[in-house]
């Protein structure tokens, strides 16, 4: 992804930690990666199962407008946050699904899915669901570096959960890798 700032949308519903996911994407882009960056969230009326998400700004010099009008990336983990925000959406627009929860159509854009959900419910931490999706996002789009994005799971999450949490970002990392290998793989050969 290139430019001086990027605009990323994580949407999804109440009890996903969807705000927690915007708020490591940020500190992974101030703290380890040295950029500006900031953070807006918003909720439904509702708190747990209602409509949330997080807007982060990464850029390379001073952020004037915090608010994502036309984001490059858009990350979502409910159908309701999909539809809502889809119409954003640029051509290039990098579109990211827990491919459980979201069934998206339509589009022109590439879309992207892991089984975010699935997947901590296989490690049993089902709330661990959003660091897996952020592995995945690191992954797939590069707004930040890897080593940022680790380093702020480990100061974010509660104290005692640190490798948990690390496992799961790395689950959703290795996950993204191989989506991109494979789709290398299907366009040489088609090449």
């Amino acid at each position: 992804m290139s430019g001086s700032k990027k605009e990323i949308l994580v949407t999804g519903f109440g009890g996903q930690g969807i705000v927690l996911l915007g708020k490591i994407l940020g500190a992974a882009a101030a703290l380890g990666d040295h950029k500006e960056s900031t953070l807006i969230q918003a909720y439904g009326p509702e708190s747990r199962g209602g409509a949330c998400s997080a807007q982060v700004m990464i850029g390379d010099g001073v952020i004037h407008y915090p608010y994502v009008r036309r984001p490059d990336v858009l990350a979502a983990m409910s159908q309701a946050g999909f539809e809502k925000y889809i119409d954003l959406a640029k051509d290039d627009t990098v579109l990211l699904v827990d491919q459980d929860l979201v069934k998206p159509k339509g589009q022109a854009q590439e879309v992207f899915a892991v089984p975010a959900t699935r997947l901590a419910e296989e490690m049993g931490k089902k709330m661990m669901a959003n660091i897996i999706m952020l592995g995945f996002i690191v992954a797939v789009s590069r707004v930040v570096t890897n080593e940022a994005a680790r380093s702020a799971v480990t100061s974010s999450v509660p104290k005692g959960t640190e490798d948990a949490n690390l496992a799961a970002y790395d689950k959703g990392h290795d996950f993204g890798l191989a989506v991109l290998k494979g789709r290398e793989k299907k366009m040489a050969a088609q090449g």
